[in-house]
């Protein structure tokens, strides 16, 4: 900046009276510093009164647009050396322990024994050195564990070796890892898909199975593709056909149920979404022993195209899921603890009853229901047909069916 004109501290505050809507840019850090020295000589700041320093001050902040207390930290510093320069950072670094052929010896034990864990590589290491004498040991030897990992990120590592490993899968935080503990509630269903086989690599038709916990009350319902579209309608007719309240949704770790749009729909229906815990085939054990001895037993394995996942639905609202909860009878297991005080199951004759003989038998089954669903409406479901009479219909319809599942693939092929 060229201000030679400037000799008096006079021209210095009419300058500055003039220029106030000014504004300086454009010179560097290192230039601010050459300039505020050359400006503070040039007037003899030292010996100047205290209103010339103070036009001194304003015309240095003017220019170089630094606040008033860096302006007095220059100014202090020119008074104690005589002189300004901007200090140049320096960063700390620390001196370097492991040499670049330590390096290559960490990659060569690593290639040789298949990348163990980091206290593992240092104990081979110091056993190459404390035992075996090899000396080229000797540095590396005396490596952390810690800082063993920080050397396998260097590119001098990196570029002795060639490591590949598998894509590891997220961990889902949908969902709670839990059994459900009905406490001999109804309302607490397991859920699990069923796919009915393929064909010249197209699917076939996927069943969804829902099941509940402890009266063993069963929906089954169909869908195209295991799919947002067509899961979550679906989805949400099911869960309106019990007859009681749903308060848990339990499923296997599938991602077809595992996801934010369940998460969401079971969310906004205030049912609590838990999923099973590894190492535990048990916790969603009832639904698929149901996929067997129901789904599979009834709708066989072969392949049925997705067009026909509506007739399927038709039959399972009108003559297979009446048929499994009002006229079907099931298991259900009592516990005792044997003389070992161990809890085992068993199955007595008197508790082989239908899924809705089971509900109604629960204490205090009223409170479970659905609004504006009663027993004596569920009763004339019941006894409308008996169960041979309701099974004969329900064969007949399931006859029927196949029958239209054959015609539409045969048009189709």
């Amino acid at each position: 900046m060229n201000d030679g004109q400037l000799q008096r501290v006079e021209q210095v505050k009419q300058f500055l009276e003039g220029s106030e809507a000014l504004e300086f840019r454009g010179l560097s850090a290192e230039e601010k510093y050459k300039w505020t020295e050359t400006v503070l000589v040039r007037f003899s700041y030292l010996r100047l009164k205290k209103a010339e320093k103070g036009v001194i001050r304003r015309y240095i902040q003017k220019v170089t647009g630094y606040s008033r207390a860096q302006v007095s930290r220059l100014i202090r510093e020119y008074k104690r050396t005589g002189w300004l320069k901007k200090t140049e950072y320096r960063r700390h670094q620390f001196p370097r322990m492991y040499t670049p052929s330590d390096v290559i010896l960490l990659a060569r034990t690593d290639e040789l024994h298949g990348w163990l864990s980091g206290p593992a590589t240092k104990k081979v290491m110091e056993r190459e050195y404390g035992v075996y004498g090899q000396a080229k040991f000797e540095n590396i030897s005396r490596i952390s564990a810690s800082h063993l990992y920080n050397l396998r990120k260097s590119n001098t590592y990196r570029g002795m070796t060639r490591r590949f490993t598998m894509t590891r899968p997220t961990v889902s935080k949908i969902g709670e890892r839990a059994k459900p503990d009905p406490k001999g509630q109804p309302g607490y269903i397991r859920i699990d898909t069923v796919h009915q086989g393929d064909l010249n690599r197209y699917k076939g038709v996927y069943h969804i199975n829902t099941v509940d916990e402890v009266t063993q009350w069963e929906i089954i319902a169909s869908v195209e593709r295991i799919s947002e579209a067509y899961l979550v309608p679906i989805l949400e007719s099911m869960l309106v056909q019990f007859p009681f309240v749903i308060r848990g949704f339990h499923s296997d770790n599938g991602s077809e149920f595992v996801n934010h749009i369940v998460a969401r729909l079971l969310n906004k229906m205030l049912i609590r979404f838990t999923k099973s815990r590894p190492r535990q085939s048990n916790d969603n054990g009832l639904v698929e022993t149901k996929n067997g001895s129901v789904v599979r037993k009834q709708l066989g394995y072969a392949y049925i195209p997705q067009r026909c996942a509506e007739l399927i639905n038709e039959f399972n609202r009108d003559y297979f899921n009446p048929y499994i909860n009002f006229h079907r009878p099931c298991f259900f297991p009592v516990s005792v603890i044997d003389h070992k005080g161990k809890i085992r199951k068993t199955y007595p004759y008197d508790e082989v009853m239908p899924p809705y003989e089971k509900l109604k038998s629960l204490p205090e089954a009223e409170s479970c229901l659905r609004p504006m669903i009663t027993f004596e409406a569920l009763d004339a479901i019941a006894n409308q047909m008996s169960d041979n009479q309701f099974a004969e219909r329900m064969v007949k319809a399931r006859s029927n069916l196949f029958q239209q599942i054959s015609r539409f693939a045969n048009w189709v092929a």
